[in-house]
């Protein structure tokens, strides 16, 4: 669903310098925002209407990538393919997201980012929103609160986990911490009680609009804690994505709308963390990466952002849960001080898939042939070395689970609308008689409006032959064949 993403290094002073100040292993700081779109970050988007001056000085102090696409274009899915470097697609997610009782999708033998990284002498913590699943303690049907939980973000490489189970509209309506619910949900929230959140229980002292000054105060003691060794920091906020509920500081800051005004908040978090860094001395030594889980979500007040001249999407075709690009092309930042140049613009087309194949070679360790199989290292990016970067082809994916391809500047999408919430939606494209297949050049046709499929064949049967063949591969990086864990069906023409 939505989500934002940061890596720093430390500028060292004299806390924690005397650790880290000769370590090759820089910190990584991972942030995610939640359903923020490429336009809402004004260094993207300079006619945009909302304020965002710590991602314009994240852009300025480090790399922004302009061609940066999210693994899917919902949330869960996007998070399974960030820590575990492999499509969510070829787990048994097929389509959609999960909620807050779901069991979990990471098996927890796969290796994941932060696994990586433990075994490589990092710390690692979470702090945020999870959604990728656990097993709650019943009673009967009910959950038992009272228990703890089973297969948490501890099971899959993190030492430290502060967060929520899912999405801020989805109960329960608690904070957890490591394996323990940090209050019992004892007050229930009722159906049109909060805009935009589903009923269920809550904590007394669960307020939904304290959650991003929660999160900042929780990231401070980590990095405080954590400044004497290398750690890895995975921040998935909850913000912008609904139930918008910025906190009183910013309540009507942006004079557009709750949803700016979240994203201010959303901005201002992000410059809360690289105040903690340069307190710490730790900004030179930190690998900071800020970005988001997919494209805004068109329900989230879209009408007063369009009345006030703002574009979330900026210019591009769709918003969250579609094929088009305004579904997963994202915010991408990297700051990284004596490693990548102040102000560079990149164009590469990028995944974040490509987290653990960035973090491998960060340590030097090559991975296991069954790890990371959609993931190419952004290292020589970052180094200015853009010819070594091996990544030829992207898969995306949509809320429905209809596939799209993007090669060079040619994009083919196996649905006959936006295979999600945009119009058409595919059962109104199939009325008007759209063809099944849609193929864009991104170059020439950035809002996706001219559909070459009748006049270039030969594009579309080579497009459509290798998203079959990277299906069945298993992976789309060199190696050995690997299974996918269902069958995929590459086309659903009647769904």
């Amino acid at each position: 669903m939505k989500t934002l993403v940061f890596l720093t290094f430390t500028l060292l002073s004299a806390t924690g310098a005397s650790a880290q100040k000769n370590s090759t292993r820089p910190n990584i700081i991972y942030i995610l925002a939640d359903d923020m779109g490429i336009g809402d970050a004004r260094c993207y988007n300079p006619s945009g209407k909302i304020a965002t001056p710590n991602t314009d000085k994240m852009a300025a102090r480090g790399m922004r990538f302009t061609d940066a696409h999210s693994g899917s274009a919902v949330c869960t899915p996007t998070r399974y393919g960030i820590l575990t470097g492999r499509y969510s697609w070829r787990s048994r997610l097929q389509s959609g997201v999960l909620n807050g009782y779901s069991p979990p999708l990471i098996d927890s033998a796969r290796l994941t980012v932060p696994q990586l990284l433990k075994n490589n002498g990092y710390s690692t913590g979470i702090i945020g929103k999870w959604h990728l699943g656990m097993t709650w303690a019943m009673n009967g049907k009910t959950p038992d609160f009272t228990q703890p939980l089973r297969h948490t973000p501890l099971s899959n490489g993190f030492d430290y986990y502060f967060g929520i189970s899912a999405s801020l509209d989805m109960p329960p309506y608690v904070f957890i911490e490591n394996d323990q619910l940090t209050e019992m949900p004892t007050d229930t929230v009722v159906a049109k009680q909060y805009p935009n959140t589903r009923p269920g229980p809550k904590g007394p002292g669960f307020v939904f609009e304290h959650a991003l000054q929660t999160m900042a105060n929780k990231t401070q003691a980590y990095i405080q804690d954590h400044k004497q060794h290398p750690f890895f920091l995975y921040l998935a906020l909850p913000s912008p994505h609904t139930p918008l509920a910025a906190g009183a500081a910013f309540k009507g800051k942006s004079g557009i709308c709750n949803y700016a005004d979240y994203v201010m908040e959303t901005d201002w978090l992000l410059g809360q963390v690289m105040t903690y860094l340069e307190q710490e001395g730790l900004v030179d030594n930190t690998l900071l990466i800020f970005t988001s889980d997919n494209g805004y979500a068109p329900y989230a007040e879209y009408d007063k952002l369009k009345a006030a001249g703002h574009d979330p999407s900026a210019g591009f075709r769709g918003n969250k849960a579609d094929l088009y690009e305004g579904g997963h092309r994202i915010p991408f930042l990297v700051q990284w001080p004596g490693k990548v140049k102040p102000g560079t613009v990149n164009a590469a087309t990028v995944c974040l898939t490509d987290l653990m194949a960035t973090c491998a070679a960060i340590v030097g360790k090559p991975l296991p042939p069954d790890a990371g199989p959609d993931s190419f290292s952004l290292l020589p990016l970052l180094q200015g070395r853009n010819k070594q970067y091996k990544r030829t082809s992207t898969i995306h994916h949509s809320i429905s689970g209809h596939f799209a391809i993007r090669q060079g500047d040619w994009k083919l999408l196996l649905s006959p609308g936006s295979g999600g919430w945009s119009e058409p939606r595919d059962p109104a494209a199939r009325k008007q008689g759209l063809p099944e297949r849609q193929l864009f050049n991104l170059r020439t046709d950035k809002a996706e409006r001219h559909n070459l499929q009748a006049s270039e064949p030969a594009v579309v049967a080579r497009l459509t032959a290798l998203l079959q063949e990277l299906i069945d591969k298993g992976r789309s990086t060199p190696g050995p064949v690997q299974s996918n864990d269902v069958a995929v069906d590459m086309r659903k023409e009647k769904s």
